[in-house]
């Protein structure tokens, strides 16, 4: 036998809603049995910007590597910085 769901509420606001879901199950309220898989390939990841500092002849070396690969020095280094962590 199917679980009678709940009807979602209307919400005045985002906040409102935020509130309700935090402390409301969803199952109550959906079928996630229906639910399907979403792929969004547009949706870019947060960035937050940092400050480095590194010996200029660090990144005289680094813009040169990236200027050989002919891709941006910061993004040659966010590059290398996943490499290296997913080699450990």
């Amino acid at each position: 036998m199917k679980k009678q769901l709940k009807a979602v509420p209307r919400f005045a606001n985002e906040a409102e809603e935020r509130v309700f879901w935090e402390t409301h199950d969803s199952a109550d309220y959906l079928d996630w049995t229906r639910a399907e898989k979403l792929v969004l390939p547009n949706l870019k990841p947060t960035t937050r910007t940092i400050s480095l500092r590194l010996p200029q002849h660090l990144l005289d070396s680094i813009k040169a590597a990236a200027n050989a690969r002919d891709v941006p020095y910061q993004s040659l280094i966010k590059v290398w910085l996943q490499e290296k962590l997913h080699s450990h």
